[in-house]
């Protein structure tokens, strides 16, 4: 099973700007959680002050005992092998052949053979749907491809928490779709803690079971899908409507006079949102694991979350298997 990731207090700054202050956040283990935000709230950096790349100013990273701000570089080191991590376009050798780019890790970490060295990349490769290619250069194919070679590499050391940073990003709707289904299928089978860094409203509305957003520096909200699905929070429900009416901008947060005009100009109301069902594991795979831990946890904290997310959650269980969608109530109805 995956590992659980509790964050505490986490700030970073560059050079005197601030890019996120105090964040606290826990990351079941064995759960798929999303982070979302608009483009430049430090969701990469994020991910990176997690593995211990960059050092944030203040909090702590804690898995199993070990800060990954503050404990020795030993210590980081060999706790970072617990993770896999799927950077944005691959981040593939160009002169390397698919399998020797994924095989990179074992060759570099370990004192396999290259006979299990070859069977452990072909095994991987088989998961992420690359048989025949791994004799192929990353020049010779597709963005989608390389993406899933990149997956494949994060695999190969069996990692227990795999980091995804924009695995949507370059990716047309169709190939999204199949990266999302083989992202669930990946955790039914493997039941480590993933964290998906995006800012696709499809990912976000049908692989995770926990969601949050960064955004003004700040983690906006962080908990069970269903919390920020229905949330009428401003910026949360601008982001999710996509709407221009809101306190995102184009370049930055609008200031408060913008908002105020926005106000007096009677912006139209969103229509009731819609929570699609969470993607289940492909015939044939294992029930994700993930889901009777997650129902028990979610539902011995439904009395502390708000009532539109409370009556989401009852619903979604209650329905599972009968409803396609299900429509939010606002957050006001006090259903």
């Amino acid at each position: 099973m995956g590992i659980e990731v509790v964050v505490e207090g986490l700030t970073k700054s560059f050079g005197g700007q601030s890019v996120w202050r105090d964040v606290t956040l826990t990351l079941p283990a064995g759960e798929v959680s999303v982070m979302l935000g608009p483009s430049g709230t430090g969701k990469t950096v994020f991910l990176k002050s997690l593995i211990g790349l960059l050092k944030p100013e203040r909090g702590r990273v804690l898995i199993n005992g070990v800060d990954m701000v503050n404990s020795p570089e030993r210590e980081i080191y060999e706790t970072r092998k617990l993770f896999g991590l799927m950077f944005q376009d691959g981040a593939l050798f160009g002169s390397m052949s698919l399998f020797d780019n994924i095989a990179f890790p074992l060759r570099e970490h370990t004192r396999k053979k290259e006979s299990e060295i070859r069977r452990v990349v072909m095994e991987r490769i088989e998961v992420v749907g690359l048989l025949g290619a791994e004799g192929k250069l990353p020049g010779e194919i597709s963005g989608g491809m390389r993406k899933r070679a990149g997956l494949a590499r994060a695999l190969v050391l069996d990692p227990q928490i795999i980091l995804c940073d924009e695995p949507d990003s370059g990716l047309d709707p169709v190939r999204t779709a199949y990266l999302s289904q083989l992202l669930i299928d990946l955790n039914a089978q493997i039941d480590a803690t993933m964290l998906i860094v995006t800012h696709n409203l499809d990912i976000a509305a049908t692989v995770p079971d926990n969601m949050g957003m960064l955004f003004r520096r700040e983690l906006v909200t962080f908990g069970p899908r269903e919390v920020l699905l229905t949330s009428e929070e401003p910026v949360v429900a601008q982001f999710l409507d996509g709407r221009r009416e809101g306190p995102i901008g184009m370049s930055e947060e609008k200031d408060a006079a913008t908002l105020a005009a926005e106000a007096d100009a009677g912006a139209v109301p969103a229509p009731p949102r819609r929570i699609v069902p969470q993607l289940e594991p492909s015939p044939g795979l294992p029930p994700r694991a993930a889901v009777t831990r997650r129902r028990q946890r979610v539902m011995g904290m439904i009395d502390s979350l708000p009532p539109a997310a409370r009556s989401a959650i009852r619903e979604t269980y209650a329905s599972h298997a009968a409803a396609p969608t299900l429509t939010v109530p606002s957050a006001g109805s006090g259903t």
